[in-house]
């Protein structure tokens, strides 16, 4: 997830004044924890008036009053996909999925051959190809993975992208590009197969709220995320991940991000943007 770019030149006959900004701003940070600066007000001016123009309004102040009507919640997910844009494809930062394979998921799958359970978790999926490339992965390892407790999960903070995810279907360019020992052999089409979406399931979640989970995760993907948040609420984030994350369980995180506050005393670097959780403390 990325913070939009603007799309829009003719939105710039629309006048977002700084205090329309300000509350816009002020609203993306307190409900998707989005941290604009005003260097940002000419990119989300521009984004916001192709919206404005679609619901015939005029002026940003009586756009935000729709923030607070009775179609808030649909409002709120407009400005969402509005003021993001997703930026991902198949084993992005093929380092992170090296990782994967042989050093996170053999001893998981181990266990999850003894009974136990295998549980991986892509933050921040975006339109699902992290979580589909970890399927890939953990199927190429595991062909009868179908016999364990294994579980992918993918969520987002955008329900549309959500939706976009569980349908499956991409370019076939892009599906031409994913690596040959990855590949299922039944993929045909534009669609991924059931014997890689049967092992994800897809959610709307917001990273910035208390998480609804009570079982932990053995590995959380949740990168080029919380770069844009700021640091308070990236401390909040890592804190949460820790806790949510079994004891030796990895975080894998965006090239662009660093580990910070109370959580990092719990984390041991393991590789580029790679960390472990060690509860008792670790030399970060």
């Amino acid at each position: 997830m990325t913070i939009a770019s603007p799309i829009d030149p003719k939105g710039q006959d629309l006048s977002m004044t700084d205090a329309d900004f300000e509350i816009v701003s002020q609203y993306a940070h307190k409900h998707f924890g989005l941290a604009m600066s005003s260097s940002k007000k000419p990119l989300v001016s521009s984004r916001l008036a192709r919206r404005l123009r679609h619901l015939k309004i005029d002026k940003f102040k009586d756009y935000i009053k729709q923030l607070d009507g009775p179609n808030a919640e649909n409002e709120k997910n407009e400005l969402l996909s509005l003021l993001t844009t997703n930026v991902t494809h198949f084993f992005r930062e093929p380092h992170h999925f090296e990782t994967l394979k042989n050093d996170v998921l053999p001893p998981v799958l181990a266990k999850a051959r003894s009974g136990g359970r295998l549980r991986i978790w892509s933050a921040g999926c975006s339109s699902g190809q992290e979580p589909y490339s970890i399927a890939m992965l953990l199927r190429s390892m595991c062909p009868d993975v179908d016999r364990l407790d294994a579980k992918i999960l993918g969520t987002d903070i955008d329900p549309v992208i959500v939706r976009k995810a569980q349908t499956a279907k991409y370019p076939m360019d892009e599906l031409a590009q994913l690596p040959h020992e990855y590949r299922p052999k039944d993929l045909t089409g534009d669609t991924m197969p059931s014997s890689i979406t049967s092992m994800v399931t897809f959610g709307t979640l917001n990273l910035i709220q208390p998480f609804p989970f009570k079982g932990k995760f053995d590995a959380i993907f949740c990168r080029n995320v919380a770069i844009y948040f700021d640091n308070p609420t990236q401390q909040k984030v890592w804190s949460a991940f820790q806790r949510a994350l079994n004891p030796g369980g990895y975080l894998f995180i965006g090239h662009s991000e660093r580990m910070s506050g109370p959580a990092s005393a719990h984390f041991k670097t393991a590789g580029i943007t790679t960390y472990i959780n060690t509860p008792a403390g670790g030399d970060t």
